[in-house]
């Protein structure tokens, strides 16, 4: 298995040694599985739709806006 090298922000750094009782790796593993699942189920439906950029920017916009407004009541 091939290995990795991490660099993390000495604060994490040092909460994480307080916690020797986990394997850091094994979590590591689990969230970079977890994120390419999600990428890789995006890319699945994205191969199956037939909007475009500029259709998606659009969408998106829409989105951001009608989230800001509900937020801001």
């Amino acid at each position: 298995m091939p290995n990795m090298t991490l660099s993390i922000p000495e604060e994490l750094h040092r909460k994480m040694k307080r916690h020797t009782e986990l394997k850091w790796s094994d979590i590591a593993r689990q969230a970079f599985e977890k994120k390419l699942d999600e990428i890789e189920f995006t890319e699945r439906i994205l191969h199956k739709s037939e909007l475009n950029e500029k259709d998606a920017e659009r969408i998106g916009h829409e989105i951001k806006s009608k989230m800001s407004k509900r937020f801001q009541r």
